[in-house]
């Protein structure tokens, strides 16, 4: 299951993390804010259900069993990600933290590199990309003190060994 935090995603067996680049939506910051009109951090749900889908094709099947999410209106489009990607796609209920289990500690970790209330916005795919990077190489007490990259690495070596078993 992968677990999202904005504009994170996080799978929870190996901890392993994609940071999504969301750009502001053309006009952000420019006109003064209508009632009920975009999203106040500029990112429409197209945008973010753009950035999954394209995030999740890349990944390898048994990455992509479902995806929980946060309540929120960056999810309004949910049913049409679900069709592009055929990922079931949970809401957690809300003040309900138990159901995001990796979000405190991974929203931690990007603390140290993005304070809280940093526009994600204003970094480029190339500085998100390298501290994905970074938080893939860190050892992890929950693994064993493995990287999520070598979870990640070991959860896909057994389900090739699955695949061949079952296939010869």
């Amino acid at each position: 299951m992968i677990e999202r935090h904005h504009p994170t995603l996080v799978e929870r067996t190996t901890r392993f993390t994609l940071l999504l680049h969301l750009p502001p939506m053309a006009g952000h910051g420019t006109d003064l804010r209508e009632k009920n009109g975009p999203a106040l951090a500029g990112h429409g749900a197209e945008a973010v259900r753009d950035a999954i889908a394209s995030s999740i094709s890349e990944l390898p099947n048994p990455l992509r069993r479902s995806l929980a999410w946060d309540q929120g209106a960056e999810m309004a489009r949910h049913a049409d990600l679900k069709i592009l990607t055929g990922l079931p796609v949970y809401f957690c209920d809300p003040h309900s933290p138990w159901q995001r289990g990796t979000n405190g500690n991974t929203n931690g970790l990007l603390r140290q590199y993005f304070p809280k209330g940093t526009d994600l916005g204003k970094h480029s795919s190339d500085d998100l990309d390298a501290v994905a990077v970074a938080l893939n190489a860190r050892p992890r007490k929950t693994l064993g003190w493995r990287t999520p990259a070598e979870a990640l690495d070991e959860l896909m070596m057994k389900a090739h060994d699955r695949d061949v078993a079952t296939t010869g």
